[in-house]
């Protein structure tokens, strides 16, 4: 049982309430599967709560994506997860989830005060001059207030929604139950291996609900850009901030999705367009720490086309040897090269479970082909990685979640210079980074740094060598050693040892039965059958008998 049955009747309300608004949606293979494992636990009182049924001519992804609205904050931010998910969910339902708006309406500020006052221990008014009791936006997790610091900085005040963890956890308990359920149930059309969709979903939500996380992510991004004056990262003010809330500078900019303000306000769209890409290739490719969220409106322009990214709290992080496999994969795209992005993905660990690999390299092989006349400039990313990613859902590959966020941040930023300069070209963006990670590769000083590495961990087992060999010999004379074999899969090899030597003397013996015999036919005496003497009569018949048992067994067992 997946959930303590106190705790599952503390939740009943609740996980009625989903099975009811999944009913209306048209979900009712997932209701009638769930309902069956859950009425054994909790009796008729796990009925559904009923509503009204919608039109179900809708498509099953947009009946997907009203259910989640319907159910909440929890189902919206993990639909927003699964629309970053193509391969592991079906292309048309990422499509659908995308449109999702997290926007709902805000809560009193009197809540709001009384969080700021719980969480900072002083009064709002002793901390801020000023706070604007309107907020600027207001969605799922929190909303946002502007406010003035006593000194008469501008800033924004970022406050969790009262109660929002425990909303979360108790949705989270009753979405891995579920998760479990259809699970057994082998019900995963939708979403491959439920199971661990919820529980990457449980680690991502924690993280997001932790505003210190994002506080740290924004102080990171800032030293990154510190001397760089095409982009802007507001500064976070930790002695104002707790893990419910947040403080940090206001950026008075234009969203880089408002064409018309900014063609009015004389800013260059396509400079903007090339920054906001950099913006986002250098921290993949060089960095290892990407911001995994730069749609348009989270992406400010100030005076002199200069960005501000705002909202930190979805953050990825890459490894230098992921960064590495991920150049190989783009330059096996842009040279057409198959086996290149094979060996890509066996390092990105991604193939381990692929069965058929041959099927996999004509899979790609026909990707490839696909692009094979297209120039470069006329590819699109997006394209290219949707593609891939059918051929990951083909093939049961799972991406982990910082590839997942990394292949939706390169979508994002290229909508965002597609939106803001139609001719944008992704790939030529994208060039000049696979290069430098190929001759990275090949650097000197990095190999220097490999063997150095590699010598030190040779140093360190010459180190510990000696003492190992003292500690075994120790227990060696102490008695203490013991060598324990097993063996695995050995059981039929033993049996059809046995057989064969088995065989081998039945043969000996025949054969020796056969020779005497023979040689008493030649010296006749003793009594005799049919003028043939009898011994040897009798040793022919037993070797005649014994031979044909010999074959019956062979025939036998070459049939099984």
């Amino acid at each position: 049982m997946s959930l303590k049955i106190g705790r599952g009747w503390r939740h009943m309300h609740r996980y009625r309430q989903i099975l009811g608004v999944l009913l209306k949606y048209g979900f009712r293979d997932v209701v009638d599967v769930a309902h069956r494992d859950l009425i054994g636990r909790f009796g008729d009182k796990i009925i559904p709560l009923l509503s009204k049924h919608i039109d179900h001519s809708m498509s099953r992804a947009k009946r997907l994506r009203y259910a989640a609205e319907e159910l909440g904050p929890t189902f919206v931010k993990l639909a927003q997860i699964l629309s970053m998910r193509p391969d592991i969910v079906p292309p048309d339902i990422t499509v659908e989830l995308r449109k999702l708006q997290d926007e709902v309406s805000p809560f009193s500020y009197e809540e709001a005060r009384i969080i700021i006052r719980e969480e900072l221990e002083q009064d709002p008014e002793t901390l801020f001059s000023h706070i604007d009791e309107n907020p600027l936006a207001a969605a799922s997790i929190a909303q946002v207030h502007r406010a003035t610091l006593q000194n008469g900085r501008q800033v924004v005040i970022k406050i969790q929604r009262p109660n929002i963890q425990d909303i979360i956890n108790v949705d989270l308990e009753i979405l891995s139950d579920l998760a479990k359920v259809l699970t057994r149930h082998s019900l995963n059309s939708v979403i491959s291996d439920p199971v661990a969709v919820v529980e990457e979903f449980n680690r991502s939500i924690h993280r997001e609900l932790n505003f210190l996380s994002e506080g740290r992510n924004i102080h990171r991004f800032g030293r990154m850009y510190a001397d760089d004056p095409t982009v802007l990262v507001p500064q976070f003010h930790p002695e104002l901030s707790s893990s419910r809330v947040i403080v940090m500078d206001f950026v008075d900019g234009i969203k880089a999705s408002n064409l018309d303000k900014l063609e009015k306000e004389g800013l260059d769209r396509i400079v903007i367009a090339e920054r906001g890409t950099q913006f986002i290739l250098k921290q993949i490719f060089q960095h290892g720490f990407f911001h995994a969220d730069p749609h348009p409106g989270n992406i400010m322009v100030l005076e002199d086309n200069v960005i501000a990214p705002l909202d930190y709290g979805m953050v990825g992080n890459l490894d230098e040897a992921t960064i590495e496999a991920l150049g190989s994969v783009l330059a096996g795209i842009i040279n057409k090269d198959s086996n290149r992005i094979l060996r890509a993905f066996d390092a990105l660990g991604i193939t381990r479970d692929v069965t058929n690999r041959i099927t996999l390299r004509t899979d790609i092989n026909g990707f490839i082909s696909q692009y094979y006349e297209i120039p470069l400039q006329e590819l699109l990313v997006s394209s290219l990685l949707m593609e891939l990613f059918e051929i990951f859902r083909a093939h049961q590959m799972t991406l982990p979640s910082n590839l997942s966020l990394m292949m939706k941040a390169l979508v994002t930023v290229e909508g965002l210079g597609r939106l803001l300069h139609p001719d944008f070209d992704m790939v030529s963006e994208v060039r000049p980074y696979v290069s430098r990670i190929m001759f990275r590769r090949y650097d000197p000083r990095r190999r220097f740094k490999g063997f150095l590495n590699m010598f030190d961990d040779f140093s360190n087992l010459v180190e510990e060598l000696p003492q190992g060999l003292r500690d075994t010999l120790r227990r060696v004379n102490a008695g203490e050693l013991r060598i324990q074999f097993e063996h695995r899969n050995l059981k039929n090899f033993a049996k059809e040892i046995n057989q064969s030597s088995n065989r081998i003397s039945s043969a000996v013996i025949i054969a020796a039965l056969i020779i005497g015999s023979s040689l008493v036919m030649q010296v006749p005496s003793g009594p005799s059958l049919f003028g043939f003497p009898l011994i040897g009569v009798i040793g022919y018949l037993i070797a005649s008998i014994l031979g044909l048992l010999l074959l019956w067994n062979i025939f036998r067992s070459g049939r099984h």
